[in-house]
C-alpha cells in the first residue's frame, strides 16, 4: 500500500493515499482531542464538541446545509469520538473531491456554536447516553472501565454524563477548541482517486485557517490493583453480559504484535478456541469475542460475553481456564500459523476501500505520530512463535491484573469470589 505523510507549513500533518483504479475519494480529519484530554467537569465536552461540528459554520450555517450539499454528492459521512481522538470524514465520488475537501474543512476550521443549536443538541445526547445504557452488552464496557480505571478520564463514559452535558455552554466549546483543536494535533488523510501533484497546496488552502499553538495535553493513566476486582450492575435482562479483562500495555510497546496472536488465538473468528468452547460445546452463549486493546499509556484484553443467567459461573470458569491453558501449554504450529493467517487475511479485506485505508494509517499516526504497513505489521506478527504467546499468557493472566464487569442479575459480586481468579 503505498501512502505519503507531509507536514505542511503550519504544522498540519497530511497523509496521501492514492488509489488509482478506485473511483471513491475520503477525506478524513483526526485531532488529538477525546475523553482523556478531559476534567471532570468538562467529561463529555469532546464528544458534544463532534456533534456541534455538523450544526453549522459561517459558510453553511444551518446544518441542513452540511447535509443537504452531502447528500447531493451522494456522500458517506461521519464523526466519532473516543478516549484518544476525535475524528470527522466525509466520502464520495472522486469527481467531487473539492466539494468534499470544502465541506470537511470548513465543519472542522470554522463551527459557529451557536447557542440555539447547542440547547437542542443537548436533548439529543442525552438520549444517545441513554440508549446505550439500555443495551447492556455495550453498557457493560462502560462498567468495566469504570472498574478497571475508576475516577480519572480513563475512567469516565466517552459521551460524559448527563449532568454535565446539560451544563455546557458555548463558551466552554470555544476555549475547549482552542485547546486542542490546533494544527500540530490534526491530521488530515485523503485516500482514493485523487491528482497527486496538486492534492498538498489544495488540502493546505482548505485548512489554512486551522487554529496553531501550543497543545493541551493530558493527564497520565494511574493504574494500581493487586487482586482480582469484580464490578456489577444490577438489570433486569435475559442474559447475563460480562467483560473479563486484564491490564497490558501500551501501543508502543514492542509486545503488541504477540498480544494481537494471543487474542486471536482465544476469540478471533468461530474457529477459536473460545468460540469453539463456550458456543461450539457448552452451548452457553451466542457472543463471545476478544479485543487487545493499546492505547497510548495504557492498554488492557478484554472477553466479552452474553451467558444464560443460570450458566454464568460455569461460563465464567470456562473463559478463564482457556486462558490458564495458554500459559501452561505451547500452541500447537498450526493453530499458530491458523492466528497469523487469519490476521494477514483480515487486515488486507479490511483495506480495500478508500474510507478503510484512510483510516488505517490515520489512526497510527494520531496515536504513534508514525505509520507501519499492512506489509510491516504482518512481517511482525509472523515472527511470532508459541513460545512468546505463552510467556506473554504468564505475565499478562496474573489474579493481579483480573477485572470482571456484569450487567444482569447480581447486586454484588460476592458470589464470584470464590471462582474469579486464576489458578
Amino acid at each position: 500500500m503505498k501512502f505519503q505523510k507531509t507536514i505542511l507549513s503550519n504544522g498540519l500533518r497530511l497523509i496521501t493515499i492514492p488509489m488509482a483504479d478506485n473511483p471513491a475519494v475520503t477525506v478524513l480529519v483526526l485531532v488529538e482531542a477525546g475523553s482523556k484530554y478531559e476534567t471532570k467537569e468538562l467529561n463529555g465536552l469532546s464528544h458534544f464538541l463532534e456533534h456541534m461540528v455538523f450544526k453549522g459554520t459561517t459558510k453553511r450555517p444551518k446544518a441542513i446545509d452540511i447535509s443537504r450539499e452531502l447528500d447531493s454528492i451522494g456522500a458517506h459521512y461521519n464523526a466519532f469520538t473516543t478516549q484518544e481522538f476525535t475524528g470527522y470524514y466525509a466520502k464520495a465520488a472522486s469527481r467531487h473531491l473539492d466539494t468534499v475537501l470544502d465541506i470537511v474543512s470548513d465543519m472542522y476550521v470554522d463551527p459557529l456554536f451557536q447557542e440555539a443549536e447547542i440547547a437542542k443538541e443537548k436533548g439529543v445526547i442525552v438520549e444517545e447516553i441513554r440508549m446505550y445504557q439500555d443495551l447492556p452488552q455495550q453498557h457493560v464496557h462502560d462498567v468495566f472501565m469504570e472498574l478497571l480505571y475508576g475516577d480519572q478520564p480513563v475512567g469516565w463514559n466517552v459521551a460524559g454524563t448527563e449532568v454535565n452535558v446539560k451544563s455546557f455552554d458555548r463558551q466552554q466549546f470555544i476555549a475547549y477548541r482552542g485547546q486542542h483543536y490546533v494544527s500540530k494535533a490534526t491530521t488530515v488523510v485523503v485516500a482514493g482517486s485523487f491528482d497527486e501533484a496538486s492534492i498538498t497546496k489544495a488540502v493546505e488552502q482548505a485548512f489554512k485557517k486551522v487554529l496553531t499553538g501550543d497543545k493541551l495535553g493530558k493527564l497520565a493513566v494511574k493504574e494500581s490493583q493487586s487482586a482480582p476486582q469484580v464490578k456489577t450492575e444490577f438489570k433486569e435482562t435475559d442474559q447475563t453480559h460480562i467483560v473479563i479483562g486484564t491490564r497490558t500495555f501500551s501501543i508502543f510497546d514492542e509486545r503488541v504484535p504477540v498480544m494481537h496472536v494471543l487474542s486471536t488465538i482465544l476469540g478471533g473468528g468461530m474457529s477459536s478456541r473460545l468460540f469453539s468452547k463456550m458456543r461450539d460445546q457448552l452451548g452457553i452463549c451466542y457472543y463471545i469475542r476478544t479485543s487487545d486493546n493499546p492505547f497510548t499509556d495504557h492498554g488492557f484484553l478484554s472477553i466479552s460475553a452474553g451467558l444464560d443467567n443460570s450458566r454464568v459461573e460455569e461460563g465464567v470458569r470456562g473463559i478463564l481456564s482457556e486462558c490458564d491453558r495458554l500459559k501452561t501449554e505451547l500452541v500447537p504450529e498450526a493453530e499458530l500459523t491458523k492466528a497469523k493467517d487469519y490476521i494477514s487475511g483480515t487486515t488486507l479485506l479490511e483495506l480495500e476501500t478508500s474510507d478503510s485505508r484512510a483510516e488505517f494509517c490515520g489512526l497510527q499516526e494520531v496515536m504513534k505520530h508514525t505509520i507501519e504497513s499492512p506489509d510491516e505489521i504482518i512481517k511482525k506478527v509472523n515472527a511470532v512463535t508459541a513460545a512468546h504467546v505463552q510467556k506473554l499468557a504468564r505475565e499478562i493472566f496474573v489474579n493481579e491484573s483480573l477485572n470482571m464487569a456484569v450487567v444482569g442479575k447480581f447486586k454484588d459480586g460476592e458470589g464470584f469470589k470464590s471462582y474469579f481468579k486464576f489458578k
